[in-house]
C-alpha cells in the first residue's frame, strides 16, 4: 500500500499567516524601538559622560551620579516634587473617588455631568497654565477679586513662594482629578448592587455599607491609582513651565524642571541624563514597593 502523501498546504497556510502578523507586528515594534528603547539606552550612555551637545564628549564614569548626591539645588526640587506629592495625591484619590460616588447614581443629565468632569483632563497644559494666571494673579487675577469684594485680605498666589506650590496643586487637580474619577465610576459600576443591598438588610447604615462593603472592593483601583498619579506627581513639568518657571526664588523647580533647565539652558545634557536615570529608578522603586506591599496587605487579608 502506498504512503498517504504529505499535506503541505496547511504548513505553507500557517507560515503565510506568520509572517503576515509579523508583516502587521514590525513597524510598530520598529517605532516602539526606535522612540523608546533607543533613546533610553542612548540616555544611560549620556549620563557617563561630559556633553555640551557641541562638543566631543568626554567619559567621565559616574561622577554625574556622584555630582547628584551633593547638587543641593537638585535637593531642593526632589523637596518641592515631594511636597507637590504629598499635596496632590492624597487629595486626587479622595476628590476622584467623592466624585465618582457622587456620579453613580441615577440622576437627570447624569451623562452630561460626568462629561463635564471629564472635560478639563483633555485641556492641554497651556491652556491650564493661562487659565492659572488668570485666576491667581496677584494684582488683577479673578481670585483676588472675589477677596476684594468680601472685604477679605489678598494674597500673592503664585508670586508667594509658601503659596505658589498649593495653587499649582489646586489647577493639577482641577485637570488630574477627572481621570481618578473615571476609574472610580468604572470600579463602581463593577460592584454589585447584591452587596450594597445584604448590608443594608443586615441594618448597615448608607455610611457604613459604604466603607465596610464598597471601599474594600475599590482596593485594587485605589493602589493602581495612587502608583499613576505618584508616578505622575513625581513628572510634574508642563504646569511649572507654564505658570511660574520654578519661581518665585525656585519654590516651585521640581525634579523634571530642574532637568529640563540642566539640559537645555545649561547644556550639561550628560548630568541631565544621571538625573533622569536617577528619577527613573526613584519611580521604579516606588511601583514595585507599592505593589508589593497591596499584595501582602491582600494575602494577609484573605
Amino acid at each position: 500500500m502506498a504512503p498517504a502523501p504529505v499535506r503541505r498546504a496547511p504548513r505553507r497556510r500557517r507560515t503565510a499567516e506568520a509572517l503576515a502578523g509579523w508583516g502587521f507586528v514590525t513597524p510598530a515594534t520598529l517605532l516602539v524601538v526606535g522612540l523608546s528603547i533607543f533613546p533610553a539606552v542612548w540616555a544611560f550612555l549620556l549620563s557617563l559622560q561630559d556633553w555640551n551637545g557641541f562638543s566631543t564628549p568626554e567619559p567621565v564614569g559616574v561622577d554625574n551620579y556622584r555630582r547628584m548626591l551633593t547638587d543641593a539645588e537638585l535637593g531642593a526640587a526632589v523637596g518641592h516634587t515631594l511636597l507637590y506629592t504629598a499635596l496632590f495625591v492624597p487629595a486626587s484619590l479622595f476628590l476622584g473617588l467623592g466624585l465618582a460616588v457622587a456620579l453613580n447614581r441615577r440622576l437627570v443629565l447624569v451623562g452630561v455631568y460626568r462629561t463635564l468632569v471629564f472635560l478639563p483632563f483633555v485641556v492641554s497644559a497651556a491652556a491650564t497654565g493661562i487659565l492659572t494666571t488668570y485666576l491667581f494673579n496677584p494684582q488683577f487675577g479673578f481670585v483676588n477679586n472675589v477677596l476684594r469684594v468680601l472685604g477679605l485680605p489678598q494674597q500673592g498666589w503664585l508670586e508667594n513662594p509658601s503659596q505658589a506650590m498649593v495653587v499649582i496643586t489646586i489647577m493639577s487637580l482641577w485637570g488630574q482629578a477627572a481621570f481618578t474619577t473615571v476609574i472610580y465610576l468604572a470600579a463602581l459600576q463593577d460592584i454589585p448592587v447584591e452587596l450594597a443591598e445584604a448590608a443594608r438588610v443586615d441594618g448597615a447604615n448608607r455610611w457604613q455599607s459604604f466603607w465596610h462593603v464598597t471601599f474594600p472592593q475599590l482596593a485594587p483601583v485605589t493602589v493602581f491609582v495612587a502608583i499613576w498619579q505618584t508616578i505622575q506627581a513625581i513628572q510634574l513639568f508642563d504646569l511649572v513651565y507654564t505658570t511660574t518657571r520654578g519661581g518665585p526664588l525656585g519654590s516651585t523647580e521640581t525634579i523634571v524642571y530642574y532637568l529640563w533647565k540642566a539640559a537645555f539652558k545649561e547644556l550639561e545634557f550628560g548630568y541631565a541624563s544621571a538625573v533622569a536615570y536617577g528619577l527613573f529608578a526613584v519611580t521604579l522603586l516606588i511601583t514595585i514597593a507599592v505593589t508589593l506591599y497591596s499584595r501582602r496587605t491582600k494575602v494577609g487579608g484573605l
